[in-house]
């Protein structure tokens, strides 16, 4: 059987089967040649390398840690930092057919409007805008720089939480505190690089996808911090069994592991840097998260003696002595899952909101003082975030449904420039329509501040450089110091 010629200049004569197969084929051997190659470099880089190891960043960096704060459940930017008096003209007036009636999760986009009850005031010497939901943190303005323009592409809570953590609405993407280890690795060789400290009562939506290392050496996973004696679970040795027993089983494991380790077989080589790394650990966590260490007024700035603020506040004073003894990115979560409380207003806003608030507006504000008095802010990326924000108009009267056109999430230290509100949204606040940030560009913005180029990290997965902003993003320059 012969392929008929077409008028394509590429097949200008017949071709066989056997010729075909004889052209084709010859690319086989390019791809067996590249897998090689790449196998040895692997194995060229030593099997006893650390995955974790302290890495150079592409150009000087800004920041050198994150805590990242995640608000589970979208709070309301409409009563905490983009006062909207339009909407008090309208009260109970649908939107205007001019700025578009989006659906949401549960409206339709012709409820009627919802003006904030909540009293607004400027602060700081840059007078930027905060409710009275928030007065701890309003002293802190001039280190906080708000994006208002942000948006994403759900309007469901665990795909939009994937897109924030991972730049994809899917799973099986590597988070972004993966992507960071990936690039720059690890500080401390005691600790892990990335850790998650998620509310008590349960993790977000998301679940541990939202902490995923994906397709990247499983090495770069977040590890779970919980709360009480026993953040790590497992990590304490059994009653008298100390380092002078374990070690040289350690060492035996580890001669036997070099004898047999497959230089391309990540999935082991994290594993056994996990049993080094908790070894280590058994010696240093401990007295990372002794919060007995800290001073009694340092416990109550962090609301630790209220029990309105002792979790958030434990986390975040957990947070800042993780970095101090240079772990690189903690993510942590106000609210859980369904069924925990979370910022997900659709009933009350008012209600839900004062209690949220309440639980980290003074852990919050403590975090940037503390950071700030022991020169860790200048190092320091701390990010403020959610999946999304809520709807000018109403739901059942007092609540808001989910508003992924529009939104407002903020950064502070870490080289941003403070004290300074980047975009806007309309005058409903609904849309971003001024300095439109996406999820890609505020992955951009914080992997620049880390010194890390976006479109130079990548990783070859399935026969592609795939990175965290995908084939987009741009950095917010307006950010930045």
């Amino acid at each position: 059987m012969e392929f008929s010629p077409t008028s394509s200049s590429h097949f200008t004569t017949p071709h066989s089967r056997r010729e075909f197969l004889l052209h084709a084929g010859g690319g086989l051997g390019g791809i067996a040649l590249n897998w090689l190659l790449q196998r040895d470099a692997i194995a060229a880089a030593g099997k006893n390398a650390n995955p974790l190891s302290s890495k150079a960043a592409h150009f000087p960096p800004r920041a050198k840690s994150v805590i990242f704060m995640f608000m589970v459940g979208g709070p309301s930017p409409l009563d905490l930092f983009d006062p909207k008096p339009e909407l008090e003209k309208h009260r109970g007036k649908p939107l205007p057919e001019s700025i578009g009636r989006p659906m949401s999760q549960f409206t339709k986009g012709n409820e009627a409007l919802l003006p904030s009850s909540r009293e607004f005031k400027r602060h700081g010497q840059s007078g930027q805008w905060v409710s009275d939901l928030m007065p701890r943190l309003a002293t802190c303005v001039d280190d906080i720089c708000l994006l208002r323009s942000c948006w994403c592409t759900s309007t469901i809570h665990a795909p939009a939480m994937y897109e924030l953590h991972s730049g994809r609405p899917l799973m099986g993407y590597p988070s972004l505190g993966s992507w960071v280890t990936y690039g720059l690795g690890s500080v401390s060789e005691n600790l892990p690089a990335y850790c998650v400290l998620p509310q008590p009562e349960g993790v977000p939506e998301g679940g541990a996808p939202c902490w995923s290392a994906g397709f990247l050496p499983a090495v770069h996973q977040g590890t779970l911090f919980r709360k009480g004696a026993t953040p790590i679970l497992n990590l304490r040795p059994p009653e008298g069994v100390g380092e002078d027993r374990q070690r040289p089983a350690f060492d035996l494991i580890q001669k036997l592991n070099e004898q047999s380790l497959d230089p391309t077989d990540t999935e082991l080589q994290a594993r056994i840097a996990s049993y080094e790394l908790a070894f280590r650990m058994q010696q240093n966590a401990p007295e990372a998260v002794d919060l007995t260490r800290e001073t009694e007024k340092t416990r109550e700035a962090y609301g630790l003696n209220r029990r309105q603020t002792a979790d958030f506040g434990t986390r975040l004073l957990l947070s800042r002595r993780l970095v101090e003894r240079g772990v690189r990115f903690v993510q942590v979560y106000s609210g859980g899952g369904p069924l925990v409380t979370q910022w997900d207003a659709h009933d009350n806003i008012n209600t839900n909101h004062e209690r949220m608030c309440g639980h980290v507006d003074q852990p919050i504000a403590a975090l940037l003082h503390d950071l700030k008095q022991r020169g860790l802010l200048d190092d320091t990326l701390v990010v403020w975030c959610s999946e999304f924000g809520r709807t000018p108009f109403s739901q059942g009267g007092k609540g808001r449904d989910h508003n992924p056109f529009g939104y407002t999430m903020w950064l502070a230290g870490g080289g941003v420039r403070g004290g300074q509100a980047i975009g806007s949204t309309d005058e409903f606040g609904l849309k971003a329509v001024e300095n439109r940030i996406s999820v890609n560009d505020f992955h951009a913005t914080i992997l620049h501040l880390l010194g890390l180029d976006h479109e130079r990290l990548t990783f070859r997965h399935n026969s592609r450089d795939e990175r965290l902003t995908d084939v987009a993003g741009k950095i917010v320059r307006e950010a930045i110091a």
